[in-house]
């Protein structure tokens, strides 16, 4: 029995961490990622160069390796981070390069006419993308973000790399204490019933969306 509690234990605060790691990364990496998506398609040519090359470094290489050269190769100029706060580093501008091309596609995805119209009524630049444009592409992107935060949760499992005591590292010292491959079992159906919650979430946006359409 009490081998069991502390199985339950370990992982309790495994899957706490990664879902602490996951709310941080998903708010922090979606305001710098509509940030970055407004730049993106700005007339302000340096800003929109910078911005793409940080989308496409971001973009092209794997997180894992930027995850190692946050925490391992940082030290080598003098910056030492915590493991939490590397994956927080790490975790938020990969994401933010991703859904920056995400809610670029869907602030493009809205006719130039209305555009056009708000500037007509008066409306500043910063009005036209606040009150008419970021809230007609949010609907649109509902299901790539909802893809994207899937993909979050689920890459959350390689902070335990780096040291993090996430949900998959605390099944892992499970296994290796207990001989059993349980917690890898438990742990698998975890993330399976957090990513059904997300899924279901976002479809219910999308439903709510679609409905207030009609």
């Amino acid at each position: 029995m009490s081998d069991f509690t502390d199985m339950i234990t370990i992982m309790l605060n495994g899957g706490i961490i990664s879902l602490k790691l996951f709310g941080i990364v998903a708010v922090l990496s979606a305001a710098i990622g509509i940030f970055v998506a407004i730049g993106k398609i700005s007339k302000i040519t340096p800003l929109r160069v910078i911005l793409s090359f940080y989308t496409w470094i971001f973009r092209g290489t794997p997180l894992l390796l930027q995850l190692f050269f946050i925490y391992f190769g940082l030290p080598a100029v003098g910056i030492r981070l915590d493991p939490m706060t590397a994956s927080v580093i790490a975790f938020t501008i990969n994401y933010a390069a991703y859904l920056a091309e995400v809610f670029r596609s869907g602030i493009e995805s809205i006719d130039k006419g209305q555009f056009e119209a708000a500037k007509v009524l008066g409306m500043t630049y910063s009005q036209t993308m606040i009150k008419i444009i970021i809230p007609q592409a949010a609907r649109n992107v509902i299901p790539p973000v909802c893809n994207e935060s899937t993909n979050l949760i689920k890459d959350t499992a390689m902070v335990a790399a780096i040291g993090v005591g996430d949900l998959l590292r605390g099944a892992k010292e499970v296994v290796m204490d207990n001989f059993t491959i349980t917690p890898f079992i438990a742990a698998g159906i975890v993330y399976l019933v957090i990513i059904s919650v997300l899924i279901l979430i976002f479809k219910k946006l999308e439903n709510k969306y679609v409905t207030s359409q009609l």
